[in-house]
């Protein structure tokens, strides 16, 4: 085919899939008038086929897609003015779907099964004749199709790979010494710095750490040392001091919910199913290149396998109903149906915990507690939720 009409849908993997596996040299994405005057949008989905290597001239045409008399009549017109087209059914309205079918003649239909992930001839399209979707996305493609920007997090997730030995070693000491975790981070926060290229920590043995006072414990600090994650400790009744063996493994001691968010990455690696594995994956919702003067949010973790995208939020605390919607709404705005969303706390069950479960339930999002951390059993959770995806 020479040009691709799309329909568009609010799902954003369905105006795009066609366009990648069928190569057309133009696709016309036939759209209500406000996705039309959305430059930013426009914008995002040219720079996504740009990123994907698809050299398609992409063109909008407003129509509302309620109005299937409106709807009929630009697709006839493209048809006389367009040669070799085919139709992608697999988005839009009622109404756009029956204006499709009632102009489309001999043209070429198909449509794409997001359960299936498979295309199908629905007329005279033998090329999508059950054919797989052999698409691999990451976590960029995602946020670009959906009119978003992935932007530098706090992990450098080139390097991060080569830190995984690191990872097990802060999360078995993390397993061992968790109820006094967060006193005891919120301890090193206070006796250490932040500044670029500080490393060494030093101060009181009792000092003052969130509104109260926190005493260094000194068997957590010495498991710290044997893990290789502190180096220099001298610690006795008064002080306490050492150094951190550098930058990326200061962050993670001065940040209560890294060694959560660290233990989740390495299970969805581990787990060996996903095309790309993101910590602190930032979205700018406008497509812009900065978080100023924008809506921004962090996904702790994002793991993408084929065209689906399951994000993650992990919780050092209880499960709030206002964390579980801004995880449904970011899953929704920027995986569409299809995608999945987990939300991990290392605060354990408790019988209490039951509304904010079925809230969770209601909104299709998994709960992950403290009993499920392990490795092993975070493993089978994100590869039960990956099924899920079909």
């Amino acid at each position: 085919m020479k040009t691709l009409i799309e329909l568009y849908d609010e799902r954003p993997i369905e105006n795009v899939l066609g366009t990648e596996m069928f190569h057309p040299e133009e696709t016309i994405l036939i759209c209500p008038p406000e996705v039309d005057a959305d430059r930013g949008l426009k914008e995002s989905l040219k720079k996504y086929f740009a990123y994907r290597g698809c050299d398609v001239k992409l063109t909008f045409v407003p129509a509302s897609l309620l109005d299937a008399s409106k709807v009929s009549r630009t697709i006839q017109k493209i048809l006389e003015t367009h040669e070799d087209c085919a139709i992608d059914i697999s988005g839009g309205t009622d109404a756009a779907l029956f204006a499709a079918g009632a102009v489309s003649g001999e043209t070429p239909v198909y449509t794409y099964s997001r359960k299936k992930n498979a295309f199908f001839d629905i007329y005279n399209a033998p090329f999508a004749r059950s054919l797989p979707c052999t698409i691999r996305l990451d976590a960029r493609s995602c946020f670009l199709m959906a009119g978003g920007t992935l932007l530098p997090g706090r992990a450098d997730n080139e390097t991060l790979k080569d830190r995984l030995p690191q990872i097990d070693r802060l999360f078995a000491v993390f397993t061992e010494f968790n109820r006094i975790w967060n006193r005891q981070i919120s301890y090193i926060q206070r006796i250490s710095s932040a500044e670029p290229g500080v490393l060494d920590a030093s101060g009181d043995r009792t000092a003052k750490a969130d509104n109260r006072y926190v005493t260094a414990d000194e068997e957590l600090f010495r498991a710290l040392e044997e893990a290789e994650l502190i180096r220099n400790l001298a610690i006795d009744d008064k002080k306490v001091s050492f150094r951190f063996p550098d930058e990326t493994v200061r962050f993670w001691l001065r940040d209560v919910g890294s060694v959560l968010e660290l233990q989740v990455y390495r299970a969805c690696l581990e787990a060996g199913i996903f095309d790309d594995v993101v910590l602190s994956a930032i979205v700018n919702w406008n497509g812009g290149n900065t978080q100023r003067d924008s809506v921004t949010n962090e996904i702790d973790v994002m793991a993408v396998k084929g065209v689906q995208p399951l994000f993650i939020s992990c919780k050092t605390c209880e499960i709030k109903t206002e964390a579980l919607n801004e995880l449904a709404i970011l899953r929704d705005r920027f995986g569409g149906k299809g995608s999945r969303a987990m939300i991990v706390t290392s605060v354990s069950a408790t019988k209490s915990r039951s509304p904010m479960r079925r809230r969770a339930a209601e909104l299709g999002i998994e709960v992950v507690e403290r009993n499920e951390l392990s490795l092993k059993r975070l493993v089978e959770r994100v590869k039960v939720a990956s099924d899920a995806m079909k």
